[in-house]
């Protein structure tokens, strides 16, 4: 057995819900809560309703529910349509250092468990355990400078996690790993030029192909034998890998170093928002001369580069476009999603601003990424007049982490586009009580969209 996938399985299969620390746990429900918020906010979206409709196309009793319905399906598209809805807004947590969205492996741990008819504490070990494989395989690799997708290190974690509610033993959970590994290659094509769709379903689609991989696993279906150190294997693509020591035994539990987003934006433009809504209240927007964004290179050259950033044309592309988000949050002073509606994107203020913006490389804040998100932009005024401001961490980054209450306060404003206010209340209360929960038949019901 591929020693790497042999540490993987190891870990997995010997985890237990009595390992967790009290804060692993909260922290968990914290993320739940804050997942399914973001996928209840993006229940009406286009790419939601297409993933959703698919699934609805098949009825197994047996099977998996698809969020917001009672209806069930076969898991991996369950898996698929839920992961969408949780993506695509692009308001689930996210690593600090562009390792991706480690909550998209949620969508893939729900299936497996809501077949398995997993409890509550079965589904926070999966995911706590996901979460330290999704961050083993990205800081291990850390492909994206080999033109790979983040979404990879997801369908791994999801496979894992699934394959662990799932209840397979140490030689099948290996089998999922490999599963996972070979067949789902994604390429970061994903994330540049003028984006797509796509952008916001590739990570459901990981979640579909995770939890396919360990269902496999799970019915017999071996995998190759060594898909990382193999003479093909992963290792051609990342050079050496070595898989750190996973949590426990006085090592940190990686799913607390995540950061929830509390603004609904790519995670690079967390600070630039930040440091935008402060200079809001300084300048006027129609005496701005120039804007200039001080950032990491890596923010640079996802949201801050290509010409497309200037002139985005799709929800997918504006949610990743550092000139647009600086010129709406400074002409608004305040963030709101809604930046990214159709009517927005034509707004000829927000088009004149981004023509006076300029996003640069700073070497020191390169430097000091991704330990610190550092942003600082400056404002020059017609009158001569000079602004500037900076921060070091967006409010969620678990070095400036939100509290219950600022969770409970984001899901209430996305839940609220999906359920009643009563229902919100009654989905906040269910979600809460996950560590309690027998199943998850009490969750799906509370969630249930009903208009």
């Amino acid at each position: 057995m591929d020693k790497n996938v042999a540490l993987i399985a190891d870990y997995a299969h010997a985890l237990r819900y009595s390992d967790l620390p009290a804060d692993v746990v909260h922290h968990c429900k914290q993320i739940v809560v804050d997942t399914f918020g973001v996928a209840l906010g993006a229940f009406d979206a286009e790419p939601c309703v297409i993933a959703r409709d698919m699934a609805l196309r098949t009825s197994v009793a047996s099977g998996a529910c698809v969020l917001g319905t009672d209806h069930r399906t076969l898991p991996e598209l369950a898996a698929f349509a839920n992961g969408v809805m949780t993506r695509y807004l692009d308001g689930n947590d996210a690593y600090p250092g562009g390792g991706g969205h480690p909550s998209d492996v949620i969508a893939a741990i729900l299936a497996a468990a809501d077949v398995k008819g997993a409890s509550g504490q079965d589904v926070i070990t999966a995911i706590v355990l996901a979460y330290e494989v999704f961050y083993a395989i990205w800081a291990t690799t850390n492909l994206r400078h080999k033109g790979m997708d983040n979404v990879f290190y997801g369908t791994i974690g999801g496979a894992v996690g699934a394959a662990k509610v799932l209840g397979l033993d140490r030689k099948r959970m290996a089998e999922a790993v490999s599963l996972s590994i070979v067949p789902n290659v994604s390429l970061d094509a994903t994330r540049y030029g003028n984006l797509s769709m796509w952008k916001g379903c590739a990570a459901g689609n990981g979640a579909r192909n995770g939890v396919f991989a360990a269902l496999l696993a799970e019915a017999g279906l071996t995998g190759p034998e060594k898909p990382i150190e193999g003479e093909h294997g992963l290792e051609k693509l990342s050079g050496a890998f070595k898989l750190a020591p996973f949590a426990g035994a006085g090592r940190p539990y990686r799913i607390c170093e995540s950061t929830l987003k509390y603004f609904l934006s790519e995670g690079h433009s967390l600070s630039p928002i930040t440091v935008a809504l402060q200079l809001s209240k300084q300048v006027n927007v129609d005496d701005i001369e120039k804007v200039t964004v001080y950032t990491y290179w890596f923010a640079w050259d996802v949201i801050g580069k290509e010409p497309e950033k200037w002139r985005p044309t799709t929800r997918e592309a504006a949610d990743h476009s550092m000139p647009y988000i600086i010129a709406a949050t400074l002409i608004d002073r305040a963030f709101s999603d809604e930046v990214f509606a159709d009517e927005r994107l034509r707004d000829p203020r927000i088009q004149q601003l981004m023509d006076k913006i300029e996003v640069k490389e700073d070497k020191e804040i390169t430097r000091q990424f991704p330990d610190k998100l550092k942003c600082r932009i400056e404002i020059a005024t017609k009158g001569g007049g000079r602004k500037i401001a900076e921060t070091d961490y967006p409010r969620g980054h678990y070095k400036n982490p939100m509290n219950d209450d600022e969770v409970n306060t984001k899901f209430r404003g996305l839940a609220q586009r999906a359920l009643s206010k009563d229902g919100v209340e009654r989905a906040l209360d269910a979600l809460w009580q996950l560590d309690s929960a027998k199943d998850l038949g009490a969750i799906f019901k509370a969630v249930k969209v009903t208009h």
